[in-house]
């Protein structure tokens, strides 16, 4: 038989096709990105305002914003813009001068923020469920000039007031706060025609637009420096990956305080004179009635939105839709061809990057679990490497040599990207942080030769012989025990498809008597959940090294606004039934099963009486 007849021949070549189908998915990706984001990098003197005002002309009436109460065409966008930008001027903000903004989801955001920078200022984005010490450390290490509230949620934000350190001025948009001034009256007081020359200050892509805030998993948030370049390279970067159209809408229930909802959704969006579909929150029941309704093309998620969607009931619209796309960052492997198919899918975007960071790719051909894949013609205009981690000192190891060591394809280390600070390489650059100390604690220098400086995404990841890039754990989640590194992301993946188990988050807790950290997992159950079923389930997919010592037993899953998993309070509060309500089980090393974890049985652990 003629070797093209083989079986192994006919399986060369259809590895072959698929091999050539996923190059030409990225080179026609990447072209679309690179030839939206070159206009940016071309010309220094044009900044999204200003590229937003000839959107404005261009498409006038046509939707820009759509809300529930509110909607928004691209001239009432521009026009409540160049009020907000009025207002900035006639209160005194200079070119660099900050203004805090607290307002929920709705298209009026969008306005406030594109204003003050259209007059040169800074808009802080505060997160909308901040309180206390947390949310004034957010505001005080920017030190605002004016202070935005929504008295829709000013309540939240006068829990930070004995803790503020500002002389900014407060202006409440709406009414119920009498001693602040009234922002939504002063506003009407400001002509909505464009700028004339003389009131706009001069403006590069090199200036600062935005603060926008880390969050705050792990500690207190950091504000991250967005200049216009960043703002503009991301959205129409994300335009140009998404292949954005006039005719597309994109829904958006992420929070308009974080990048992706504001900067990348919106923005790639609103550059390419496409609608965005603005819920407040994300609501699972509402989800797939406001895609449908709203006949939404392409949909944002990030973190475990996808999860909460898949461990909903069926909706009667859920295939209804007439989706194109879902793009975002975060779905997990164990979820993904499930998530795909049972809600018919078409394609999905699978992007990394990070706010402040440098490091950035995407998944253009769809891979499984790939967070993205810069291939080796690539590699030259992203410089991204993986180096070995020691994760005893949370460092980058170094050889004898004193540099850093790259990983081997399938080797386990830590993302970095080159800092270049070169004006023909913008995307290279790294702006920063409010506080120059936390500036320099992402900054890793002398990695491959004196003198160079890279970006630590704080990333662990893996990377294949193709360039694919895969998505191991965040550094500080990742624990060592029975001499043995546990990556949480490995463990909750394998006992999240526990039938039962619908959502988990894994950490390390401290134990007396012992070196590392014990694994733990709290978890989001139903009802009827067989805890001997878990235990066989746990013992088979995952080494001993790796099962849960610990579980906790939660109603539900305390998340950040962008849908990544709270840790700090439980990896604080840890096993200790004494602090703890919920029910707590431990994986008896005798018994080998889970137990309830009562005081006596805890303080068995505590003394050393009984060894894990």
């Amino acid at each position: 038989m003629p070797r093209a007849l083989l079986p192994e021949a006919a399986g060369e070549t259809m590895g072959l096709i698929e091999r050539i189908k996923s190059e030409l998915a990225y080179v026609r990706g990447a072209l679309r990105a690179l030839r939206k984001v070159s206009s940016a990098a071309k010309n220094r003197n044009r900044t999204f305002p200003d590229l937003i005002e000839d959107i404005a002309k261009e498409h006038g009436d046509r939707p820009a914003m759509i809300a529930e109460n509110e909607r928004m065409s691209y001239r009432e966008y521009n026009e409540r813009a160049n009020q907000y930008a009025r207002w900035a001027i006639a209160n005194g903000v200079k070119k660099g001068d900050c203004v805090a903004l607290m307002m929920p989801n709705k298209p009026e955001y969008m306005a406030a923020w594109l204003g003050i920078a259209r007059a040169g200022g800074v808009t802080a984005c505060l997160n909308t469920n901040l309180r206390g010490p947390v949310l004034a450390n957010c505001v005080n290490i920017v030190e605002p000039k004016h202070i935005i509230v929504d008295t829709a949620i000013s309540d939240g934000f006068h829990t930070a007031d004995p803790f503020l350190q500002t002389k900014a001025e407060y202006w409440a948009y709406g009414s119920g706060v009498d001693a602040w001034k009234r922002l939504d009256e002063a506003l009407d007081t400001f002509s909505r025609d464009p700028l004339e020359a003389s009131e706009r200050p001069k403006l590069t892509t090199s200036d600062r637009c935005l603060f926008i805030y880390t969050s705050g998993t792990t500690g207190m948030p950091k504000a991250a420096n967005i200049n216009h370049y960043r703002v503009l390279a991301i959205s129409l970067g994300f335009n140009g990956a998404m292949d954005m159209k006039p005719h597309d809408r994109i829904y958006v229930c992420l929070p308009l305080y974080h990048t992706t909802g504001s900067v990348l959704a919106s923005g790639a969006a609103l550059t390419a004179g496409a609608s965005v579909v603005i819920r407040e929150k994300f609501s699972a029941s509402q989800f797939w009635d406001d895609v449908v309704d709203y006949e939404c093309t392409i949909f944002q998620y990030i973190g475990e939105l996808c999860r909460y969607l898949l461990n909903s009931p069926t909706h009667p619209k859920e295939r209804q839709h007439k989706l194109r796309l879902a793009c975002g960052n975060g779905l997990r492997p164990d979820i993904w061809e499930d998530f795909k198919n049972r809600f018919a899918i078409p394609k999905i975007l699978e992007w990394y990057a990070a706010t402040e960071g440098n490091a950035v790719f995407f998944n253009f051909d769809g891979k499984v679990g790939s967070v993205g894949r810069i291939p080796k013609w690539a590699e030259k205009r992203f410089v991204t490497e993986i180096v070995r981690f020691d994760h005893s000192s949370e460092e980058p190891e170094r050889g004898p040599d004193g540099f850093c060591m790259k990983c081997a394809p399938g080797e386990i280390g830590e993302v970095i990207s080159q800092i270049i600070d070169d004006p023909s390489r913008p995307s290279q650059r790294f702006e920063g942080y409010a506080d120059p100390k936390a500036t320099e604690k992402k900054i890793l220098k002398d990695v491959f030769a004196k003198g160079d400086m890279w970006f630590r995404t704080g990333d662990l990841m893996k990377k294949d012989e193709m360039g694919y890039f895969y998505f191991v754990d965040r550094i500080g989640d990742t624990f060592r025990w029975k001499g043995e590194n546990v990556a949480t992301s490995e463990v909750a993946e394998a006992i999240t498809v526990y039938p039962g188990v619908k959502d988990a988050n894994v950490f390390g807790v401290s134990v007396p008597n012992t070196d590392g950290r014990a694994g733990m997992a709290s978890l989001v159950v139903e009802d009827a959940f067989d805890m001997n079923g878990f235990y066989v389930h746990v013992e088979r997919h995952l080494p001993r090294y790796a099962r849960p010592i610990f579980l906790r037993l939660q109603q539900s899953m305390e998340m950040t606004g962008t849908f990544k998993q709270r840790k700090v309070d439980l990896v604080r509060e840890g096993f200790d039934p004494n602090r703890i309500a919920d029910p707590l089980y431990m994986l008896h090393p005798e018994k080998q099963t889970y137990v309830p974890l009562d005081t006596g049985l805890y303080e068995e652990v505590e003394s050393g009486d009984l060894r894990l």
